[in-house]
């Protein structure tokens, strides 16, 4: 019996950070999903074809069918697990980020919001809009609590089981 539980822990250490970063990627994406769907009031399809969109246009990604909601949910969880990796390995480095990991999270949310409604989505085939100051607090909202937070505290839990925090 001993034998097997020496070589399950070697298995997990072994894998590193990369189960907690997929699996924070993987929470965060969907609590942001769910919140877009929820205060948007939009349905699943609309949504993922909506981030499509940012690649393929407004006009191919909303005709497109269900291989545009597949590469809208493939989009959507990249750029997740994007936020969660570039935290999770800035983390150790920033002994300010440790400081307070809700007010940390919360404000990677705004960090997040930033980067992606002024460099990325002006960069992508979405329609701009002009700045709409109800929007731009719903939205960051969304991202303190929906991204910011579980990437915080989970990256927070990992470093502090390894005695980094």
């Amino acid at each position: 019996m001993q034998p097997d539980l020496i070589t399950e822990s070697n298995a997990r250490s072994s894998a590193g950070p990369w189960r907690t970063i997929t699996l924070t990627g993987i929470l965060a994406g969907t609590l942001d999903a769910a919140a877009a769907i929820i205060v948007y009031n939009t349905g699943p399809a609309a949504l993922f074809k909506f981030i499509a969109s940012g690649a393929f246009g407004a006009g191919r990604a909303f005709s497109g069918g269900d291989i545009m909601i597949l590469w809208g949910v493939i989009f959507h969880y990249l750029i997740a697990f994007a936020w969660t990796l570039l935290f999770f390995f800035v983390y150790p480095a920033s002994p300010w980020l440790r400081k307070n990991k809700y007010v940390t999270g919360l404000l990677y949310g705004i960090f997040v919001w930033v980067i992606m409604n002024r460099v990325v989505i002006p960069l992508s085939e979405i329609a701009q809009r002009p700045f709409n100051l109800n929007g731009a607090l719903i939205g960051m909202s969304i991202l303190m609590i929906a991204i910011g937070l579980p990437i915080s505290v989970l990256t927070h839990r990992y470093y502090s089981r390894k005695g980094i925090v």
